[in-house]
């Protein structure tokens, strides 16, 4: 069985660590005391075998076993299911990976099934024995700490998304060309992070007036009152953040918008351009076809051409053809081809 850590404590401390789960039964009822059992990636015979000794609801056992769970808060009878949604943001691919955890809180014991890498469940587990008094308030106490360790957890995850979104913006206007599918794997991210987010601010709210009249201690209530307010910060920023990313996307289109239009724009100039240059070859190409034309038909040498024996024949010709070079010029000059 991927059984991680396991023991039994009694007020506060830990009383054995039991070398398998049906001796932890057995110490658990014996000593009056509490169980806490963490369980990683395990498989459905696992996971039903604990359900069976602690009555856990069916519903609940299924929502574990099939993972992919939105972070929620919910109660089976004298059993809270809290679903968690960590995080952890890895640096080398600049990437949020997202995990999940299932936590069980009974009147006398806890039960994680973890399937992530994140939270580091050892920590709060030092972190808790650390402290006597506070492990001493029950499985609430627990679940505090989870809740504490996962919220604690956003805080790089918060850092390395704002980190890349000023990328972002440095990217946006220098002309990146993958800077469109940067954006849209952000906003991605972000609308991932808020839906592990935003849920904990009623679940906490519940926990912290006691989920279906149950009672919280005072000092857990002041304690789960902070980690609320942790997390409001971190959906405050969460929210920013994709408020953010979509003003970038509406600034990128924008952008390329404009840039199209100055290529569009130059475009059009330079094609402007051409039809000038080619209006004027065309217009000096009709005025020296003129003459042409005029050579080529007395160049024919016909033996009845009235115009060859008349003796004005030839400066007739020479003017006729600048006659009608002169009458082209001045039409396309006035039609402003010249």
């Amino acid at each position: 069985m991927p059984l991680v850590d396991n023991a039994v404590y009694v007020d506060g401390r830990r009383a054995a660590s039991p070398a398998s789960l049906d001796e932890t039964f057995e110490l658990m009822r014996a000593s009056n005391g509490m169980a806490w059992i963490g369980l990683y990636r395990p498989d459905a015979a696992d996971v039903r075998a604990v359900a069976k000794e602690f009555d856990l609801h069916e519903l609940a056992v299924e929502d574990a076993l099939s993972g992919h769970q939105r972070a929620k808060l919910e109660r089976y009878g004298a059993t809270l299911f809290t679903v968690l949604r960590p995080a952890r943001y890895l640096d080398d691919v600049e990437k949020v990976e997202f995990g999940e955890l299932h936590v069980f809180v009974g009147p006398d014991f806890v039960l994680t099934v973890r399937h992530a890498e994140s939270p580091d469940l050892a920590k709060v587990r030092r972190r808790m024995e650390a402290s006597p008094e506070l492990l001493a308030k029950g499985p609430h106490a627990v679940l505090y700490a989870l809740l504490d360790q996962v919220v604690d957890e956003y805080a790089p995850v918060v850092a390395g998304l704002e980190n890349d979104i000023d990328e972002i913006e440095d990217e946006l206007f220098g002309g990146h060309p993958d800077v469109s599918r940067r954006i849209y794997e952000l906003h991605r991210e972000v609308i991932e992070f808020q839906r592990a987010t935003q849920p904990l601010d009623g679940m906490l709210a519940l926990l912290e007036r006691g989920v279906d009249k149950d009672s919280v201690d005072e000092e857990l209530q002041k304690r789960l009152r902070d980690v609320h307010d942790h997390v409001l910060r971190v959906v405050d920023r969460a929210n920013a953040f994709r408020a953010l990313l979509q003003n970038a996307l509406e600034v990128h289109s924008t952008l390329v918008a404009q840039r199209q239009n100055e290529e569009m724009k130059r475009l059009t100039e330079t094609s402007l351009a051409q039809n000038e240059e080619v209006k004027r070859i065309s217009s000096w190409a009709a005025i020296l076809f003129a003459p042409t034309l005029v050579g080529a038909v007395y160049g024919m040498n016909f033996d009845h051409m009235p115009e060859l024996a008349w003796v004005w024949g030839y400066p007739f010709a020479l003017l006729l053809m600048l006659g009608i070079g002169a009458a082209l010029f001045a039409a396309f000059k006035w039609k402003k081809w010249l």
